[in-house]
């Protein structure tokens, strides 16, 4: 999703130092993407990956703390060592795989969706939201239509609520409950488009190590089926399994 020009002495910061005696492995997350991850009313992170990343913690023999981090930032804060992982939604490419490493993926490749207040809106010629950094604005940037970037997902729904856009383009998970919320007032809109090859966890180009510990836990959790329970629960029973 991003596109990023990160410097050599940037790139030096990253540490392999995650698997050093007693060191807690800092987990980053945007906090404002449900059901992937969010806020809750206690003010802690919650959803599928905090669910999911405890549990591989566990399973690790990692002891793990959540971070949150704007989005915007996720990607240079990772590298300048603000925290040791990041898993926030983010799918793998092979731009990003560039400046980070990438386990395998623990929620399988996934479409995207358009989301408008009613039919028959331009998705060609018109002006489309989505979330700075992401594949998604940059899928709408090469489309045609008029792209406008905000910080958050939030902002992106908004923005065609209040008429600034004509149509948001954004994960389908993360549109679908805001659709089924709003009582007609958001519809799905176009032709459902698949991008990226899957999400998967962040981590520096230099922790080897323990990217191999998450993978193997990753593993472990797609051969009992304890994933998928996972997926079903926080996507609903149509979702995409392994």
């Amino acid at each position: 999703m991003k596109k990023l020009i990160l410097s050599a002495a940037a790139l030096a910061l990253a540490g392999g130092m995650a698997l050093a005696e007693g060191k807690t492995v800092r987990m980053g997350t945007e906090g404002a993407y449900p059901p992937y991850n969010f806020v809750n009313d206690k003010g802690e992170i919650d959803g599928f990956e905090r669910e999911m990343g405890d549990e591989l913690c566990k399973r690790a023999e990692l002891t793990c703390e959540w971070v949150k981090n704007d989005w915007d930032s996720i990607i240079p804060n990772l590298v300048s060592g603000n925290y040791d992982t990041i898993i926030a939604g983010m799918s793998i490419t092979d731009e990003r795989k560039q400046v980070i490493s990438f386990t395998q993926d623990y929620y399988p490749p996934t479409e995207s969706a358009y989301v408008a207040a009613s039919d028959g809106v331009d998705l060609k010629g018109g002006i489309v939201s989505a979330q700075t950094a992401t594949i998604q604005a940059g899928f709408i940037a090469e489309s045609g239509a008029t792209l406008v970037e905000f910080a958050t997902p939030e902002e992106t729904i908004a923005a065609v609520r209040n008429g600034e856009a004509d149509a948001v383009f954004a994960d389908y998970d993360y549109l679908l409950p805001i659709v089924e919320a709003s009582n007609g007032e958001l519809v799905f809109v176009g032709e459902r488009v698949p991008l990226g090859g899957g999400v998967g966890m962040g981590l520096r180009q230099s922790d080897g190590e323990l990217l191999g510990k998450f993978d193997a836990a990753i593993t472990s959790m797609k051969e009992d089926g304890s994933l998928n329970e996972l997926l079903k629960k926080w996507f609903g029973d149509g979702v995409a399994t392994y």
